[in-house]
């Protein structure tokens, strides 16, 4: 029995969690929301400008290395 008991408990412990889990959480309201949309989107911007530069730098590197010839 002790066999079971060591292979439930962890799945006891981790459903008690769970619901926990679910009921702390909350739907975003208006405010909270946008806030978290606008970082996203700053982040978006920031993450494809240094994207761009990055191509932008390495492109004319890439044709030095290997030649356009």
């Amino acid at each position: 029995m002790d066999a079971v008991d060591s292979m439930v408990d962890p799945l006891r412990e981790f459903a008690k969690d769970s619901i926990r889990l679910v009921k702390s959480c909350h739907k975003p309201d208006r405010k909270e929301f946008t806030k978290v949309a606008a970082r996203m989107v700053i982040g978006f911007v920031v993450m494809g400008f240094i994207g761009f530069f990055v191509k932008l730098i390495f492109i004319p590197i890439n044709n030095i290395i290997v030649g356009s010839g």
